[in-house]
């Protein structure tokens, strides 16, 4: 019997062969120049022998100081090129699609550069106090991203994803936790959705491939963003050719959250319900069980794993063991698969 998690998956001219998403996760091992090294080349393809549907590329930043670390990887010169290119190959070589999460850090960036903000608010007592950006600061930042876009294209790259959550740049202008502003960037909901929407616009300029967009479905903060608010962000993001939203939630500010299994799964099932838009969950799904589920009833089109594909590159196969079902072995491990 078939099963929903190994069902492919088209997006516009790209079929994913199953409905398994490695998660973008920062892996903090690169040179203090943003380049590809063999730990990446490693964990990656390690991921698609495994035979995870789509590799997405930790978060990848399109400026020096957009990196959350110096150990960041980056796209914001051609010499990233090389590297990001010889992923792309490995990973395809496998037979996964790849992706590439852009992003820039904002406020949460710990790097030694001058780190911007939409507001002049750090992130808590310990971290530096950004500086506010301003208007040229931020259509710097948006040309960049529009760059970061060009670069993955011809690093042949099959689908981008946008980072517009966990606290970071563009999570910062949407949430009134972050976002003082009183110029055309901030205030009302459409002034903060504002560079969101022309970051879209500026990559759709050079990109017209699948795209998606990771948010923080709520701010879990009672001054923050609600789903609410995102299932309407969602719906402008549909008529921006955006394809599916990434949902994950939280660290914009510190407070606590309460984390169990599947716990963000109906952040991606309301959003896609309301919204009617293609949806990722994530979030503590760590069997193929808990994924079935979610894609049968109908809660969302795409499953991100994140730490069950650090604990083990091949989770596939022990999903697809879950399920009672097989799948298809690289040849060189068949004998160990049947």
């Amino acid at each position: 019997m078939t099963r929903a998690l190994f069902s492919p998956y088209t997006i516009k001219d790209v079929t994913l062969k199953n409905r398994i998403v490695m998660s973008p996760m920062c892996m903090y091992s690169s040179t203090d120049e943003g380049t590809v090294q063999n730990w990446h080349l490693t964990h990656y393809t390690s991921r698609a022998v495994g035979q995870v549907g789509l590799i997405m590329i930790e978060a990848t930043a399109v400026t020096p100081e957009g990196r959350i670390s110096n150990r960041d990887l980056g796209i914001w010169d051609d010499y990233h090129m090389e590297g990001l290119t010889q992923l792309t190959q490995l990973i395809h070589e496998h037979g996964s699609t790849a992706s590439i999460q852009l992003a820039h850090a904002g406020r949460k960036a710990t790097v030694d550069e001058e780190i911007f903000a939409p507001s002049a608010i750090p992130f808590n007592d310990e971290m530096r106090t950004p500086t506010e950006m301003t208007k040229e600061d931020i259509k710097k930042t948006i040309a960049s991203f529009r760059k970061g876009a060009e670069r993955a294209k011809k690093c042949g790259f099959d689908i981008l994803e946008i980072h517009a959550a966990h606290g970071y740049l563009i999570n910062e202008f949407l949430s009134p936790l972050s976002n003082r502003r009183e110029d055309e960037y901030g205030g009302n909901t459409e002034n903060r959705f504002r560079f969101l929407k022309e970051v879209i616009e500026a990559i759709r300029e050079v990109w017209a491939g699948p795209l998606f967009v990771r948010v923080s479905a709520t701010d879990h903060h009672e001054n923050g963003l609600t789903i609410e608010d995102h299932v309407q962000f969602a719906k402008q993001m549909k008529d921006l050719d955006i394809d599916l939203i990434d949902c994950s939630s939280g660290a914009l500010v510190p407070t606590p959250i309460d984390v169990y299994p599947n716990y963000q799964v109906p952040y991606a099932e309301q959003i896609r319900n309301e919204a009617n838009i293609a949806t990722g969950a994530v979030g503590m799904i760590m069997t193929g069980l808990q994924a079935e589920e979610i894609l049968k009833n109908n809660r969302a089109d795409l499953i991100f794993i994140g730490r069950e594909l650090l604990r083990d590159p091949y989770w596939a196969y022990r999903a697809a063991q879950d399920l009672h079902t097989t799948i298809e072995a690289p040849v060189q491990y068949e004998r160990g698969w049947i």
